[in-house]
């Protein structure tokens, strides 16, 4: 097979990675919160119920900002709902999900959930503007950040929080655009209760960081439209547009599965122009950035049938995708996606942490493990931080039948602050090795750290309950660095991770 190869150079980088970038979302969802994060009674639970094995896998995966809770969940929340003594908060009806909310896990377990984590996992609250409004955005702005002398800032402290939250980032509602969401509005209503909502918050707190709605996906027959309109309600008020993208292979195509980040880099694209223009228009010097603050490989198409059985259990076993080796490239690749435009994309959280299509899975009573996803996020997460370096491939193609004619290899590489460089790259071809040669101008490494790979020579190859450590990711031979070319051999269908020093 013909060599794929590109150039790195110090002179041309793409951005500086925000470590918001390896976020992640915990919504109270089927068994994300509920014997997932949170299991009193389990022999790993802390005193406040947290499962500490997940709490150790979650610090391995280098989890950054955390969304919740949710969502579509968050379209029907009452946050007076989830704070306060546990054992007196109601019980209501999720309508998202069709499931039982007990709220046994609240707004206070949420942050100490994350104090647990450490100081690099940050609030990302969403609120609720679907079924509610300015009025109770304020005031959960107000329990949650305002440091006391207030009706509601003592209310928290009485619950048991003196020390207020300090949550900087906040969505204003979720997927507003989707008719499936409780309080769906059109473009023009929702720019208006954002644009309201986003004032009123600046005025007790200048410094929020706010996160407008953006389309719920990329073929929504709304897109371009809706983040136009929404943000000349909002461009001066809000910091960030959101984007949600989810893949599966649909109808057994696979070969345009595995090309997925050819549409994640031209949403984010298009939405930057959209954001850009409408920044032209008003004639302002300000850049509206994006959050990708939904994105993952998700089998959606079992999803309703599953949620329409439902009879208002607790925490249902919902959307548990038990994930393949090609799920596990196809995220790396994903991943590669958004730090190809790290200049842009300064948030992003993958959907979901725990059991709902997550990287971590757990059983209630038992173990928790790292399914084949953990392995891209985490690597990516501890060395994707610093210089994103621009990278133009040449490489040989393949054809697909969604995106048309596809590169085998997808790449980027990351300059860290002491200078090492770390290259992720994709092979997309199920079948051949990849030779790889890269031009290393101006950089300092000399020599290869490692060179870690995630294949199989069966792609369906998963992790389970039973066999945990099925996959795990092993370390590549031959790889070399001489006279500033590098040189390795990518594997099938694989992720790789090329350290450099």
């Amino acid at each position: 097979m013909r060599t794929a190869r590109f150039t790195l150079d110090p002179a041309f980088t793409v951005g500086t990675v925000d470590p918001r970038l390896f976020g992640s979302f915990v919504e109270h969802l089927g068994r994300c919160v509920y014997t997932g994060v949170f299991e009193p009674g389990h022999p790993a639970a802390d005193a406040d119920g947290i499962r500490g094995d997940v709490l150790d896998l979650v610090r391995e995966l280098g989890v950054t900002a955390v969304r919740y809770p949710g969502g579509n969940f968050v379209s029907g929340y009452r946050w007076e709902d989830s704070v306060g003594p546990a054992e007196e908060r109601p019980r209501r009806l999720d309508l998202a999900w069709r499931s039982t909310e007990t709220n046994r896990f609240g707004l206070s377990e949420y942050i100490s959930f994350l104090r647990k984590i450490g100081p690099q996992a940050e609030p990302m609250m969403a609120l609720n503007l679907g079924t509610r409004g300015v009025a109770e955005a304020l005031q959960l702005q107000e329990y949650a950040n305002h440091p006391g002398g207030t009706a509601l800032s003592d209310l928290r402290a009485e619950h048991g929080d003196k020390d207020p939250f300090g949550i900087r980032l906040w969505c204003l509602g979720n997927e507003m655009d989707g008719p499936w969401q409780t309080g769906h509005k059109t473009a023009a209503e929702y720019g208006r209760i954002a644009a309201e909502t986003a004032r009123a918050m600046r005025q007790i707190d200048p410094g929020v960081q706010l996160v407008a709605c953006g389309s719920s996906g990329r073929s929504m027959p709304t897109f371009a439209e809706w983040e136009a309109t929404v943000l000349q309600e909002t461009y001066d008020l809000v910091d960030h547009i959101s984007l949600h993208a989810y893949y599966e292979p649909l109808d057994g195509d696979v070969d345009s599965f595995l090309a997925s980040a050819v549409d994640m880099e031209t949403f984010i694209e298009d939405v930057v122009a959209t954001c850009d223009h409408v920044g032209a228009r008003l004639k302002s010097r300000k850049k509206i950035n994006l959050s990708f603050d939904e994105w993952n490989v998700w089998y959606m198409s079992r999803t309703q049938e599953q949620v329409s059985a439902l009879d208002w259990p607790e925490a249902p076993r919902l959307l548990e995708d038990n994930y393949s080796v090609m799920d596990a490239v196809v995220l790396g690749s994903l991943l590669i996606a958004l730090l190809r435009h790290a200049d842009r994309v300064t948030v992003a959280c993958l959907a979901q942490l725990v059991n709902v299509i997550a990287p971590i899975m757990t059983e209630p009573g038992g173990p928790a493990w790292r399914q084949t996803t953990f392995f891209p996020f985490a690597q990516a997460s501890k060395y994707g931080r610093g210089q994103v370096l621009d990278v133009r491939v040449d490489s040989p193609t393949y054809d697909t039948e969604k995106y048309g004619e596809a590169d085998l290899l997808h790449a980027t590489a990351v300059r860290g602050e002491d200078g090492t460089v770390t290259v992720f790259a994709v092979n997309r071809s199920r079948t051949e090795p990849l030779p790889l040669d890269v031009a290393l101008n101006g950089l300092g490494p000399t020599s290869v750290v490692e060179h870690s790979v995630l294949a199989d020579a069966d792609p369906d190859a998963r992790n389970t309950l039973a066999e945990p450590e099925r996959v795990v990711p092993h370390t590549a031979e031959g790889t070399t660095l001489d006279g500033g070319r590098l040189t390795a051999v990518l594997e099938p269908l694989s992720w790789n991770v090329i350290r450099l020093a």
